[in-house]
C-alpha cells in the first residue's frame, strides 16, 4: 500500500472558468451488435440565466435508432428549486425486410420541485414525478440506465397544501398521485385527493384555560377526504378512456372524545367516531336465469351511507418499590405496572344490504350496493369486544463504582414486558383471544439487546389441528397452549470498548443498534445483517476528514468493530413443534490503516442449513477520491462491484464503476 511510482496518469481535466459557460458535450463511441455503431450522450449545455440551465443530449445509431434527452435545473435561493428531465428513444431492431425487424418508441419523464419553508409558511407546493413507458428502463439503449433494469414501479406525487391559521385552524391539501407497475402495466392514479383537517375543538372549555372533568374535556375534530381514483394502463394513460371507470367519493369523519379521572388514580377515556360516506356510483347485483350468471349493474348518481362506533378505556399506574439499603450495591428496585381495560362497540348496518337467490347453488347471497365503491361497503355484523393489557417495566438504583459520586445510577432491568388478550362478546365460540406476550431489555451497558415474544392459546385443538371451543386445561393440558415463540439477540463490540477514551465516551453515547426500539428480524435472511444485500454507495470513511494524515499506520492500535445477531422462532400452532427460523449472523470491519478498511458480513441459517448473504468489502480513501470493492461470492445475490470517484457531491459524476451481471436462475 502507498507505494510511490514515477508514472502519473490523469483522471480528469478541469477547465477553470469564472462562471457557467455554454458548450458542446462530447459523446462516447461504441458498437452494438443489434444496432451498429453509435454516438451516446453528445449534446449541448446552455446556462439560460442565473436561475435556470438546459442540457440537451442525444444518441445516434447507424441502423436508424436514436435517443433524445432534455434536462433543466432551476433554483432560486429561499424560494424554490427543482429539475425537469425528459427522455425519448426511437428503437429500431434489425433491418427492413427481415423477419425480426421492429420499431418502437419509449419515453420517461421525471420532475422534482420543492419549495423553501421560508418562502410561504402557510402555503407549500411540491412535486416528484416519474412516469413513462413501462419497459423504459429494461429496453433503454442508454448504458447509464442499466442499474435501473430491476425497477418494477414508477410513482409520482404532486401536492399543494395550505394552512388557515385562524381558530379553529384548517389544513387543506390537494394531491395527485400516479403509481405504475412496470411488470403488469397497471397504472393507478388519484386525480386528485382532497384532504381537509380541522384542529381539535373544546366547545365547553376556554381556549387558554386548564380543562378539568368530563364536560370540559369533550372535544371533536372534522376530517374530509375526497378522491377520484382511476385504474388504467400505460396505453390509455393520458387519454379520455382512462376516466371511463373512475371511482369518485368523499368521506366525512368526526371523532369525539373526552377524558377524566375516577377516584383520583384511574384515567378514563371515552369517545366515538361518526362517518358519512358519499359516492357517485353504486352497483346492483342480480342473478340472470337465462345465462345462469350474476349480473352487476352500475347505478349512476349520488348515494351515501353513514356508520359510527363507540370506545372507552380505563387505566391506571401501579408502583412497587423494594428497598435494600443505601449501603448495598443494589439500593432499590422499582416495578411499574400499567393495566388497561378497553371496550369497543360498533353496530351492524344491515339496512344497506340486499339479497338475491343464486338459482345455481340455491344459496341466498347478501350484498351491498356500495361494494366496490371507492370507500367500500358499510360494516356488516356487530362488533362488541373488550381487550385487556398489562405493561411492565423494571428498573434499579445501583451504587456507583466511583466512591466520589453520591447519587446512585438508574439501571433499566426490563425495558418492557407486556401482556394482552381480549374477549369478543359477539362470537358464537372461541370468545377469548390468545394471550400475547412481548418483552425486551438491554445488557452490558446497552451493548446487547434482547427481545422476545410468545403467543399462548387458551383453547385446545382437535386431531386436524383446528381450534375447538374447549379450554386447553379441560382437555388434559395446561392453562395455555404455546403456539409460537421468538427470541432475538444483538451484540455490538468494537476496539473503542477496550480503550479508556471509548469507555468514557460510551457513558455519553448510546449504541444506535440497541435499545427498546431495536427488534431483530428472526429466521434465515436473504440480506446481510443491516437489511441490505449490497452497500455500494456507502464508505467507511464518510465521516472522516480528508486532510492529510501524518502517520498513515496505526501500529498496534487497529480500529475494528463487530456485530453479532441471533434469531430464533418456534412454531407449534397445530402440534408441529418445530423451529421455523434459526440463524446467526455477524458483520465486522477492520481499519488496517487510516485509509484502508476491510469488512465482511455473513451468517448461518440453521433451519435451511446454509449461509446467509456473505459479502466482502474493501474501501480505500484516496483523499479526494473514494475507491470501493464489494464481492458477494455465492448465493442468490452473487456479484461483484467496483467504484472509484470523487467525494465531492459537486463532482460526483466524475467516477468509474463496473459490476458483474447477476447470474441467470431458471
Amino acid at each position: 500500500v502507498d507505494v510511490p511510482t514515477p508514472i502519473a496518469l490523469p483522471f480528469a481535466y478541469f477547465p477553470l472558468t469564472a462562471g457557467r459557460t455554454a458548450g458542446i458535450m462530447m459523446p462516447t463511441f461504441g458498437n452494438d451488435p443489434n444496432r451498429g455503431y453509435f454516438f451516446q450522450n453528445g449534446g449541448y449545455y446552455l446556462p439560460i440565466n442565473d436561475y435556470v440551465d438546459l442540457t440537451l443530449t442525444g444518441d445516434l445509431y447507424t441502423n436508424g435508432s436514436y435517443g433524445f434527452r432534455a434536462q433543466s435545473v432551476y433554483s432560486k435561493r429561499y424560494k424554490f428549486r427543482g429539475n425537469i428531465n425528459f427522455r425519448f428513444e426511437n428503437q429500431v431492431t434489425s433491418q427492413k425486410g427481415f423477419d425480426d425487424y421492429s420499431r418502437g418508441t419509449i419515453y420517461n419523464i421525471q420532475i422534482t420541485h420543492s419549495q423553501d419553508a421560508k418562502a410561504n409558511p402557510n402555503s407549500r407546493i411540491s412535486a416528484s414525478v416519474n412516469l413513462g413507458s413501462s419497459q423504459y428502463y429494461r429496453n433503454s439503449l442508454l448504458q447509464q440506465n442499466l442499474p435501473n433494469t430491476q425497477v418494477n414501479n414508477l410513482s409520482s406525487s404532486i401536492s399543494y397544501s395550505k394552512t388557515f391559521p385562524a381558530y379553529p385552524s384548517v389544513n387543506l391539501s390537494l394531491t395527485a398521485t400516479h403509481n405504475q407497475n412496470t411488470n403488469t402495466d397497471v397504472v393507478d392514479v388519484t386525480l386528485p385527493t382532497l384532504q381537509a383537517a380541522m384542529e381539535r375543538v373544546f366547545p365547553f372549555a376556554k381556549r387558554d384555560g386548564i380543562k378539568k372533568g368530563l364536560i370540559q374535556n369533550i372535544n371533536f375534530q372534522y376530517d374530509l377526504n375526497g378522491r377520484n381514483s382511476i385504474r388504467t394502463d400505460s396505453e390509455n394513460f393520458g387519454t379520455g378512456e382512462m376516466f371511463k371507470d373512475a371511482k369518485v367519493g368523499a368521506r366525512h369523519r368526526i371523532p369525539i372524545s373526552t377524558n377524566f379521572k375516577v377516584a383520583k388514580f384511574f384515567s378514563v377515556t371515552m369517545g366515538g367516531t361518526y362517518e358519512d360516506i358519499w359516492t357517485l356510483d353504486t352497483f346492483n347485483q342480480r342473478f340472470d336465469p337465462d345465462t345462469q350468471t350474476v349480473v352487476r349493474d352500475t347505478i349512476s348518481g349520488f348515494d351515501r351511507y353513514n356508520q359510527y362506533n363507540f370506545n372507552a378505556s380505563l387505566g391506571t399506574t401501579l408502583y412497587g418499590t423494594f428497598t435494600f439499603g443505601e449501603d448495598k450495591k443494589i439500593q432499590a428496585i422499582r416495578h411499574v405496572m400499567r393495566p388497561t381495560i378497553s371496550y369497543g362497540y360498533a353496530p351492524s348496518f344491515e339496512q344497506y344490504y340486499d339479497e338475491y337467490l343464486n338459482e345455481t347453488t340455491g344459496a341466498l347471497v347478501q350484498f351491498s350496493r356500495f361494494e366496490n365503491t371507492i370507500y367500500g361497503a358499510p360494516r356488516l355484523g356487530k362488533s362488541n369486544a373488550m381487550t385487556f393489557s398489562l405493561a411492565n417495566t423494571l428498573e434499579a438504583k445501583v451504587k456507583d463504582r466511583d466512591s466520589t459520586v453520591t447519587e446512585p445510577r438508574k439501571v433499566q432491568l426490563l425495558n418492557s414486558f407486556n401482556l394482552s388478550t381480549g374477549y369478543n362478546f359477539e362470537a358464537d365460540s372461541l370468545k377469548l383471544s390468545p394471550l400475547s406476550l412481548t418483552g425486551g431489555t438491554n445488557l452490558f451497558k446497552n451493548k446487547m439487546s434482547v427481545n422476545f415474544g410468545a403467543n399462548l392459546d387458551p383453547y385446545a385443538i382437535d386431531n386436524n389441528g383446528r381450534r375447538i371451543n374447549t379450554f386447553n386445561i379441560n382437555s388434559g393440558g395446561g392453562l395455555f397452549r404455546l403456539t409460537s415463540a421468538r427470541a432475538n439477540l444483538s451484540y455490538s463490540l468494537s476496539s473503542a470498548d477496550f480503550s479508556r477514551e471509548g469507555r468514557e465516551r460510551e457513558e455519553e453515547e448510546e449504541d444506535p443498534y440497541s435499545g427498546a426500539n431495536y427488534v431483530a428480524t428472526s429466521g434465515g435472511r436473504s440480506d446481510d445483517l443491516f437489511g441490505k444485500a449490497d452497500r455500494f454507495n456507502e464508505s467507511g470513511f464518510a465521516g472522516r476528514e480528508s486532510d492529510d494524515i501524518e502517520n498513515p499506520v496505526y501500529g498496534t492500535k487497529i480500529p475494528w468493530d463487530l456485530r453479532l445477531q441471533y434469531a430464533m422462532t418456534y412454531s407449534n400452532s397445530n402440534r408441529q413443534n418445530e423451529i421455523s427460523n434459526h440463524s446467526l449472523m455477524f458483520s465486522g470491519n477492520v481499519s488496517l490503516s487510516p485509509r484502508w478498511e476491510v469488512g465482511v458480513s455473513s451468517g448461518y441459517d440453521f433451519k435451511n442449513k446454509g449461509f446467509t448473504v456473505t459479502q466482502f468489502r474493501i474501501v480505500r480513501d484516496l483523499k479526494s477520491f473514494d475507491m470501493r470493492f464489494n464481492w458477494t461470492p455465492f448465493g442468490r445475490y452473487e456479484r461483484w462491484y467496483f467504484f472509484i470517484g470523487i467525494k465531492s457531491s459537486l463532482l460526483s459524476d466524475l467516477k468509474w464503476e463496473n459490476r458483474s451481471q447477476p447470474p441467470i436462475r431458471r
